[in-house]
């Protein structure tokens, strides 16, 4: 969606566009037949988080209501946690997917460079399997509905969104070849964000 939207916005006004913005994202996805729509969960700006994932679950609550028959499954990307932004935990995920009433209706978008700049490491294996355990254990690998593939500039638990080219960034090749080769994860979609220059 829009990167202007802001589902945890602690100021109405920018809320209530958000939420309207949001809204016509779901609609115009729907309208294309899209199966996902990928979506930042949000930042407050105040740096409340628990206000702010309830204010990104009502939005969600929202959402549903008045686009109740849409097909289109809203994907909460993970975040790198640049400044105050949620989504860089998989505890605020599973916070958002309990506090919704339509979970059914939510997954989840693992971008690579961002789970790794929020400081879980994907390389090697032991750790790799280890994230995957962490995040099974608190959203469910069945959420798991997509991917997006980037290497980073910035090193583990950075804190910084700054995508590289796979295999030139912090990352290197090895997450990418335990990924492409992770079985559960085959027939997933997986999108590539490197730098286009």
């Amino acid at each position: 969606d829009s990167y202007l939207i802001n589902l945890a916005s602690p100021d109405p006004v920018l809320y209530r566009r958000s939420l309207a913005a949001f809204v016509d994202e779901v609609r115009r996805a729907e309208q294309l037949g899209l199966a996902y729509l990928v979506m930042h969960p949000g930042t407050p700006t105040d740096g409340d988080e628990a206000a702010g994932l309830r204010r990104i679950a009502q939005a969600l609550d929202e959402t549903h209501q008045r686009c109740p028959d849409a097909r289109v499954m809203v994907l909460l990307e993970t975040t790198a946690g640049q400044g105050k932004s949620l989504g860089h935990r998989f505890e605020h995920l599973a916070a958002l997917l309990d506090q919704v009433r339509r979970p059914e209706r939510l997954g989840v978008c693992l971008d690579t460079c961002h789970v790794f700049a929020a400081g879980y490491p994907l390389a090697p294996a032991a750790n790799y399997q280890a994230t995957f355990k962490e995040f099974g254990r608190l959203v469910g690998l069945q959420k798991l509905k997509a991917f997006h593939l980037n290497d980073s500039v910035k090193p583990l638990g950075s804190r910084v969104d700054r995508h590289a080219h796979i295999g030139r960034g912090c990352l290197g090749l090895e997450p990418f070849r335990l990924l492409l080769n992770d079985r559960r994860f085959r027939s997933h979609p997986m999108v590539l964000e490197t730098p286009k220059e």
